[in-house]
């Protein structure tokens, strides 16, 4: 799981930071809003932990970014006690939740899971669909019209990532990162290996066409939805 935070108090973000690496989560970090708005659009990220009050783009600007991006990612927001308009304004911009200052780490952790399991559940319950294309994490499989494709680890965790960031382009580096991970042996040309077998079960549906290669960058999930 990855993880993105931006927040201004350098102390706060060490500490943030710190707790979730010890839970095992990948995290990028940043400390202004300028910086926030860059890493929001260019990663693909399963949280995003955001401060309203910051240098540059404000938390609420970084939120309505995101929605308008059609990316529906869970943002936590990072809130000063006494700022009640700010909090409803973040909710109704489309933030999933928010933390009020100061706040135990214990509390933040226990935020980030339910966040996390609330998106894990959306996706189980069939939620997770581009035009007839689906799948099931309690089977671990995909689905074009309820028909199975049959798939493979790696070519499921790739089909998730696709699906999860419909009309987005994906760098390879992007997607290297999200299923195969830093540490891997693996080199990033596997991608488009997988990205084949991929398309050969699509195609037994007439839907390879949904992966879209973006030439010299990676590729896209794009089609009639």
């Amino acid at each position: 799981m990855r993880i993105l935070i931006v927040e201004d108090d350098n102390s706060m973000l060490e500490v943030i930071c710190t707790a979730l690496r010890n839970d095992s989560y990948q995290i990028d970090a940043c400390s202004t809003g300028d910086e926030g708005l860059l890493y929001a659009s260019n990663a693909v990220y399963d949280l995003i932990i955001l401060d309203i009050m910051l240098p540059g783009a404000d938390g609420l600007t970084i939120v309505k970014h995101i929605r308008k991006r059609g990316f529906d990612t869970p943002i936590l927001l990072l809130t000063a006690k006494d700022a009640i308009e700010d909090r409803v304004r973040g909710l109704d911009s489309g933030a999933d939740d928010y933390l009020t200052k100061p706040f135990a780490i214990s509390e933040l952790l226990a935020r980030v899971r339910a966040l996390i399991r609330r998106k894990a559940g959306m996706q189980s319950e069939g939620l997770l669909k581009y035009g007839p294309i689906s799948i099931r994490s309690d089977v671990h499989d995909g689905y074009v019209n309820e028909q199975p494709l049959k798939l493979a680890g790696k070519e499921y965790d790739l089909l998730e990532l696709f699906l999860r960031n419909p009309k987005r382009i994906l760098t390879k580096d992007q997607i290297f990162d999200s299923i195969w991970g830093f540490e891997s042996d693996s080199a990033p040309s596997v991608i488009d290996v997988y990205v084949h077998h991929l398309r050969k079960k699509l195609a037994n549906y007439n839907c390879q066409g949904y992966i879209e290669t973006i030439r010299g960058v990676g590729y896209m999930m794009k089609g009639n939805e």
